[in-house]
């Protein structure tokens, strides 16, 4: 008997195919949500136009991370589960379109609200959009393929935040309302491809039930148990709290940080951010071989080193009145700084994580990083508005997590581990 429609593996797909193409576009349309709204335009808009402080925006987003946190397992479940994934990626997309274009209306209390679901809906449509990624790839061009959608991913951000520089010239709140519009159209445009264009494979499953939901989340407390028995595992993911919480505030908080503390324009801060990016793209092209020559702990250890320095320099011209000019170099070192924390973290992962093991070690590995996304943002808004700190101390706070960071990490090696037979793949 011949295998069914539903079980048959996928067609090999062609690197620029149609449903390829689709698929990474939904990168770049998501990529605009990203920076338009979590790491720019709405953090501006609530704190220098609405009059809203960091805590605000702050404590809104760790909010809609920690629902997300706390969501994940069910989440995932439903991805494994449900016969078809791609009408949870349709529903969530429109859900954030929905209530992106809804910010603005009725205050910057509704606002807030609405973007706790808009950021909620946006991680929650990357996890069915990451599972659909084998309906249009073959374990021989899966690299390309993903790679072909962070590299629009990148080119929505250059086109969004040049959007920004033709609309945003001034601080107007129409300007920011446009902003919000547009990104939500946006948005919606380049993800339709992928709903359209994206054929998936009906499957055989067992369905969604009570059952199924608690043993995703039994299967986390396993995971973490589970994780103890692998040398330096645990301790290297203790360390990836510590420096991706600086990592992910720095991205929501960097475009209020210029505007009020280093009183760079509206307009400055837009190009900043397209400058950070191009870093980021061109050592994206020189993290990977630093990485093979000297080991991902070696890079590590640089990379947190480069982002202390960019950490004392954005203080220091903001508190010692140093010329403004410097942050350029400061966002160019961002840039840099931030392609090599992923270059660099993920295959020292690997070299951690038994080959059998890989999917369940790399679900916690994804969950430290979204309890990093919730303790950052809450953190600098209590340092600024509920101490009184201010925004240069907030900054010296994500200074002392990276050296934090740097020691725990010292105590692990990156040598390759020698699996036993049992904890190999097993053979297909």
């Amino acid at each position: 008997m011949g295998e069914s429609a539903l079980t048959a593996p996928p067609k090999p797909a062609r690197l620029w195919s149609l449903p390829v193409l689709s698929w990474a576009l939904y990168d770049l349309a998501n990529t605009m949500f990203s920076m338009s709204i979590v790491s720019l335009y709405f953090s501006l808009w609530v704190v220098n136009v609405m009059g809203g402080n960091d805590q605000m925006y702050g404590n809104a987003n760790a909010l809609s991370m920690a629902l997300m946190f706390l969501t994940a397992p069910l989440i995932g479940a439903i991805s494994d589960q449900a016969s078809r994934r791609k009408p949870f990626l349709v529903i969530s997309t429109l859900l954030c379109v929905l209530f992106t274009a809804l910010l603005g209306v009725g205050g910057l209390g509704w606002s807030l609200l609405f973007f706790v679901v808009a950021n909620y809906m946006f991680q929650a449509g990357l996890i069915f959009y990451d599972s659909l990624l084998p309906e249009v790839s073959t374990p021989e061009n899966r690299g390309r393929v993903g790679g072909l959608g962070i590299g629009l991913g990148y080119l929505g951000s250059f086109i969004i935040v040049g959007l920004g520089l033709m609309i945003v010239r001034d601080e107007r709140p129409e300007a920011f309302l446009t902003m919000f519009r547009l990104t939500a159209l946006l948005f919606f445009i380049f993800a339709l491809p992928c709903f359209l264009f994206v054929h998936e494979r009906a499957r055989r499953t067992a369905g969604l039930s009570w059952r199924v939901v608690r043993g995703a989340f039994g299967q986390v407390r396993h995971t973490v148990a589970h994780a103890r028995e692998f040398p330096g595992l645990v301790r290297f993911l203790v360390g990836r709290i510590f420096y991706t919480d600086p990592v992910n505030t720095v991205i929501v908080f960097m475009g209020v940080y210029v505007t009020n503390e280093v009183n760079f324009t509206t307009t400055e801060a837009q190009l900043l951010l397209l400058v950070a990016i191009a870093a980021a793209v061109v050592g994206g092209f020189v993290w990977g071989i630093v990485v093979d020559r000297i080991g991902p702990k070696r890079t590590l250890n640089v990379v947190l080193g480069l982002w202390m320095v960019d950490f004392l320099v954005a203080v220091a011209i903001a508190v010692f009145d140093w010329p403004k000019a410097l942050f350029w170099g400061a966002g160019v070192l961002a840039g840099i700084a931030l392609w090599g924390t992923w270059a660099a973290d993920r295959p020292w992962m690997l070299i951690l994580s038994p080959p059998k093991f890989v999917g369940e070690f790399y679900g916690l590995y994804s969950m430290v990083g979204r309890f990093a996304a919730i303790v950052g943002p809450f953190m600098w808004g209590l340092i600024v508005d509920q101490l009184g700190l201010g925004r240069p101390a907030a900054v010296f706070t994500l200074f002392l997590f990276v050296v934090v960071a740097f020691l725990i990490l010292q105590g692990v090696d990156d040598r390759p581990r020698e699996w036993p037979p049992e904890l190999q793949l097993e053979a297909q």
